[in-house]
């Protein structure tokens, strides 16, 4: 039988269940991350869960997210991070190495191995090759304990690359276009594979970049074939050892199929306030820019850099913007040193900023009120930058680095300018001193933990009948970021949920904490893609403390879901989504669950209306529901095992 790529690898770690989309399977994971927005609660679970050493071939755990140490808490975590990847066996990327994506494209993805990582962007390592899913940090976790990842069998979609980009347009084009195609829902419970002639023409940065941004379509991951270029790319990191060629076999199937021509793409952008709201850069020349920031895990390696420095070499930026750099990695920015180009930056005026994501996620350099910034980054929800006025527009380093130039949105083809002729390294500066090794005897290692880090709490077994009011009703495409913020007053509260609980849902209902508390929880009611964004399973650890017990919605974003259930909330869908219309906040709610069957009775006692709800999970997450959430099924289970 003919198998495409994610087929062949999910088959070669396939502990249980079937190649059928939609079926649940369980696959081995090989490697895992964690960044330290999620990292600190995924430690306090593998505290919890009792082991002593991780049971993954390689597992890392990077700081990159919150670098700003404006007092103690996060230096705290750091100081906690680094104690526990020595306690428990794990490679530790320091503060300033770099992004966390960036850095395990270069030094630690391997094509065919499989990958979970407490972060949405974990795909980026697809475009090496490797089968790289973002998951809840609990999921993280229990993988590793040696506990299979359990997931529904995606369907794989070919996405047929063909020709070639022409100059000034680049792989980020490439996503933002299918962004365009398929919208942010358009992904969900599917695997973007990407195959044809046009593959043979991006390097593994510019795969790694279109690879990124597949999770703002929901997908599960996106990845491409490893092959020459993936081998020089290895070889260039002193990793070729690492090189393994994979591709789907001929005849391969697959569930949908599309294609773009490379040839014809031009220049666009993402406009407010979701990644799929995009147009071509020539509809809206002109229009004048006050921010432009250049990083993220999307477009920080060194090719990205090369780009942005070379269009701006000999130029001055325009005097009513401001610009910074954020590079990916401390490997990518010595690289651009190396080329003198770095000296053109620091002439044109632009600001250096830490080796980190920074203001992908608020972290400093918002914009100015009502400002217009535009950012190489993947996501530009409303208030995300830390500006909740401000409007983020999402583009490439070449219409970044035009813009900056003119002050005003600008497409690089007008420039003039010779097509920048990117090269390739064959070798790159090699030094991991940032990067320490797992402790060989961690037995006398102590835990690390500063006032801030607080405890886990664990919710109880769900009772068969549960009442409570509708503590806030939400539309369609509710982010994470919506549920719970991020950003540098919000995050440093990561590993203290009491804390943080205070700010969940505040970004739409300043009250929400309060009425949660006083109503002794109760339910959200919400649209479709409920929950996409990002990986922060806090998002559905801090509305359980309060009390939330079900949330019901039109559809679920993946990982989202998948935290709710590790955590005892209820994920339900309305079986008529028009019943969504007639429920209202306030309104008093009881569902009777039983033992959780597929169908389940929701009673409206204030408008004095029935329907029934979907209970769409597999048994094994009915399992967990019932016994409390993950933590406590798990806990049970690795103690009967020892």
């Amino acid at each position: 039988m003919s198998l495409n790529l994610t087929q062949k690898i999910i088959k070669s770690h396939l502990v249980d269940g079937e190649l059928i989309p939609g079926s649940d399977i369980s696959i081995k994971i090989d490697q895992t991350l964690t960044q330290d927005a999620t990292g600190t609660m995924v430690y306090l679970e593998l505290e919890a869960l009792g082991i002593d050493r991780v049971r993954t071939e390689l597992s890392v755990s990077y700081v990159d997210h919150n670098m700003i140490q404006a007092d103690f808490k996060n230096p705290d975590d750091h100081r906690f991070l680094q104690s526990a990847a020595e306690k428990f066996g794990l490679y530790f990327s320091r503060p300033g190495n770099g992004i966390c994506h960036q850095v395990h494209l270069e030094r630690f993805a391997i094509p065919g191995k499989t990958l979970i990582g407490s972060d949405s962007h974990t795909p980026t390592a697809g475009g090496m090759g490797s089968l790289a899913i973002g998951a809840g940090g609990l999921d993280v976790a229990l993988a590793m304990c040696g506990i299979p990842f359990h997931l529904r069998m995606p369907e794989v979609v070919k996405v047929e690359l063909l020709g070639k980009l022409p100059p000034f347009v680049s792989a980020k084009d490439v996503i933002l276009e299918l962004l365009r195609r398929l919208t942010v829902k358009g992904g969900i419970g599917k695997v973007m594979e990407y195959t044809g002639e046009g593959v043979k023409t991006l390097t593994v940065p510019q795969r790694a970049t279109i690879t990124n941004m597949g999770a703002e379509l929901g997908a599960t991951t996106s990845i491409f074939p490893s092959d020459e270029n993936t081998y020089k790319f290895l070889k260039a990191q002193h990793r070729e050892r690492d090189f393994v060629p994979l591709s789907a076999d001929p005849g391969a199937t697959y569930d949908r199929e599309f294609t773009i021509d490379l040839s014809t793409l031009e220049p666009m952008v993402a406009k407010p306030h979701m990644p799929d709201n995009v147009v071509p850069v020539k509809e809206m020349e002109g229009m004048e820019v006050h921010q432009i920031a250049v990083g993220s895990c999307t477009n920080s390696s060194f090719q990205d850099l090369y780009t942005f420095a070379s269009i701006l070499k000999g130029h001055r930026i325009a005097k009513n913007v401001t610009v910074a750099l954020n590079p990916g990695s401390r490997q990518a920015f010595t690289m651009l040193s190396k080329t003198g180009l770095l000296d053109e930056l620091i002439a044109a005026g632009v600001r250096i900023l830490e080796f980190g994501c920074g203001p992908c996620i608020g972290m400093g350099f918002a914009p100015p009120s009502r400002g217009i910034s535009l950012r190489t980054f993947n996501r530009n929800f409303k208030g995300r930058s830390g500006t909740p006025d401000a409007e983020i527009y999402l583009v490439s380093p070449e219409v970044a680095a035009a813009s900056a130039i003119y002050g005003v949105l600008k497409d690089p083809r007008d420039l003039g300018m010779a097509p920048i002729e990117i090269p390739e390294p064959e070798e790159f500066p090699i030094n991991d001193a940032m990067i320490l090794p797992p402790a060989l005897d961690s037995r006398e290692v102590e835990l690390v933990k500063g006032p801030n880090i607080s405890y886990i709490p664990l919710p109880e077994p769900p009772k068969e009948k549960i009442e409570g009011e509708v503590l806030i009703k939400v539309g369609d495409n509710i982010t994470t970021d919506h549920i719970m913020p991020a950003g540098a007053e919000v995050l440093p509260y990561r590993s203290n949920i009491p804390k943080i609980s205070e700010y969940v849902f505040t970004r739409i209902d300043p009250l929400f904490p309060k009425r949660a508390k006083e109503k002794g929880g109760g339910f959200v009611v919400g649209g479709e893609n409920y929950g996409q964004g990002s990986s922060r399973e806090h998002a559905a650890i801090a509305p359980m403390y309060l009390g939330v017990r079900a949330v019901i919605v039109k559809s679920f974003s993946r990982i989202h879901k998948a935290n709710l259930i590790n955590f005892g909330i209820l994920p339900l869908e309305f079986s008529d989504p028009s019943f969504y219309d007639r429920i209202d906040q306030g309104d008093r709610l009881v569902i009777e669950i039983g033992d959780l069957k597929d169908s389940i009775v929701l009673k409206n006692i204030t408008k004095g209306e029935d329907t029934r709800l979907i209970c769409n999970v597999g048994e094994k997450d009915r399992e967990i529901i019932r016994k409390g959430g993950a933590l406590a099924y798990y806990r049970e289970l690795l103690r009967r095992k020892k």
